[in-house]
């Protein structure tokens, strides 16, 4: 069987859909039986390495894929038939705006902030994710969810037959098990992500200003991300150094467990994730973590984290104090968190994906 996956976000600036569609086309490949041949669209063959501040290819191929994917995406253009039509099923992404008429469709929703949070996103981003549903998704035979949670927002929002939807969890890499703790001057509290309004760092930042100065001073919180949409303000402080406050940048993919694992603590308020990966990495690097009590992050810890209402700087500030005031509670959640983030492992994604795509090819 021929399984077309669209990997255009590897040719894009991009963070977790980027990781997902990176390790789950690698994943893929190695787990499937000789039967089975994955072409990644557009003719991306074996994959450079991970990097999430620009495209995995060279600017001459990335433009040139890209030009591909545009004529794909124009009205009426028979291109995306005549590219889709060798494949048995063709697993589309939110950059492919035209469902092929021919081949056997499916794709990922990996959530739905556009819809529920509007106002955290860029009216392009908006349009861009309406436009995907309408076209696309509405259109597919079968449809992947990354957590239950977003499974039944999808059947919430956009009034998706649950039948149509299955949850399969994506997956930690094995670098992030056990990795070697990076040195660092101080202890540190962790934030990885990227720096927008969904990720809620403005509240991060808050509650911790706000801990008693006796805790507060035996750490410095290194907040590690690139700017994203409408981060101005927030940037501003982080680059002020204020109350201990580091500000790292972008980390390549390669340096991140190592970070992780030579963290006190990992702190995530988000206000809404589809899966959110940057909290089962730090589980996985055996980092006691504090994190969102909403959208799929409590699906995701369990029991292995502190979870806080994002939305109470006074709950992320408590959360913090406890897990910064007890050895013992934060040697607890390691030691829970890894045992959660062995669940998930990018081979057994990728056996269930290959179940889905020959179950939906019939």
């Amino acid at each position: 069987m021929r399984i077309g996956i669209d990997g255009s976000a590897l040719l894009l600036r991009s963070a977790g859909v980027k990781t997902w569609t990176w390790h789950w086309i690698e994943a893929l490949r190695r787990c499937a039986p000789e039967e089975d041949r994955i072409e990644a669209f557009p003719f991306i063959g074996d994959l450079p390495p991970l990097t999430h501040e620009r495209s995995v290819l060279g600017r001459p191929a990335t433009w040139l894929r890209l030009a591909l994917l545009a004529a794909i995406n124009t009205r009426h253009s028979p291109a995306v038939d005549l590219f889709a039509g060798r494949f048995d099923v063709f697993h589309l992404s939110n950059q492919v705006r035209r469902a092929p008429r021919k081949t056997r469709c499916t794709a990922t929703i990996h959530d739905l902030t556009c819809w529920i949070m509007p106002e955290l996103h860029s009216s392009g981003n908006i349009l861009a994710d309406m436009l995907f549903v309408e076209r696309v998704l509405r259109r597919t035979a079968a449809l992947i969810a990354v957590s239950h949670s977003t499974k039944s927002d999808a059947v919430r929002w956009l009034q998706i037959d649950p039948e149509r939807i299955e949850v399969i969890y994506p997956g930690i890499s094995d670098a992030y098990f056990d990795p070697q703790p990076c040195k660092a001057a101080r202890p540190y509290v962790l934030y990885v992500g990227t720096i927008e309004p969904r990720k809620n760092l403005d509240a991060l930042l808050n509650a911790w200003g706000a801990l008693r100065r006796s805790v507060r001073e035996e750490y410095d919180l290194i907040c590690a991300g690139p700017p994203g949409w409408g981060e101005q303000k927030t940037m501003a402080r982080l680059r002020g150094g204020e109350n201990g406050v580091r500000y790292a940048g972008y980390v390549p993919e390669s340096d991140l467990p190592g970070l992780f694992a030579g963290a006190t603590a990992f702190a995530y308020p988000s206000l809404y994730e589809g899966f959110g990966f940057p909290v089962a990495q730090a589980m996985a690097a055996r980092v006691p973590v504090l994190t969102s009590n909403i959208s799929s992050l409590p699906e995701i810890a369990g029991a292995s984290a502190v979870l806080v209402d994002p939305r109470s700087e006074d709950e992320i500030r408590g959360g913090l104090e406890r897990l910064l005031t007890s050895p013992s509670l934060r040697a607890n959640l390691a030691r829970q968190g890894a045992t959660r983030a062995a669940e998930f492992r990018w081979d057994v994604c990728a056996k269930k994906g290959l179940d889905f795509f020959h179950r939906t090819a019939g």
